[in-house]
């Protein structure tokens, strides 16, 4: 795992084609999570973002086949337009989630060099075992579709944004 700076971590780092300001909104607005936060065919319904720490991120991934998966976190860090650290450890205002943790993300935001974001996501897990189970069921693959998903949305609302300040 060439990528990992901890035996339990799994990161995506990649360079999006999108202005910083429209990456943060596609991450802290429940209605522009929901448009990009898992890869297709799969949605995300009913995101629930109160990005301060102990606020919720809350969301449900509803599969093809009508699996529905929801997922109740918390954040535990924002520094608005850099940095969001959540967990599912807690479900807001810091209680205790009702099931065994699995993991801690933190994702930054730069400006890159010549425009765009450098975007960085690290995902920290309770154990080796997580991570591995994570890993297989795509991690890379699966955050890196989504990642292509939040650079399309946010170079989409950055645009329309330019149009209304002209």
């Amino acid at each position: 795992m060439p990528d990992a700076k901890s035996e339990t971590e799994l990161v995506l780092e990649r360079q999006l084609d999108a202005p910083r300001a429209a990456v943060w909104r596609c991450w802290t607005e429940p209605d522009l999570l929901e448009q990009w936060f898992c890869p297709r065919p799969w949605t995300v319904t009913d995101a629930k973002i109160d990005p301060r720490p102990g606020g919720r991120f809350d969301t449900v991934m509803n599969g093809p086949d009508g699996e529905t998966v929801p997922n109740r976190g918390q954040f535990v860090e924002v520094e608005p337009g850099h940095r969001l650290v959540f967990t599912d450890a807690f479900v807001g205002d810091w209680q205790p989630g009702t099931g065994a943790p699995f993991m801690a993300a933190s994702i930054t935001f730069a400006d890159a060099p010549g425009g765009g974001t450098l975007y960085r996501a690290s995902v920290r897990h309770w154990s080796v075992e997580a991570r591995e189970r994570h890993d297989a069921m795509g991690f890379h693959e699966g955050w890196g579709l989504a990642a292509d998903q939040l650079e399309t949305l946010a170079r989409e609302i950055a645009g329309r944004a330019g149009k209304a300040a002209s």
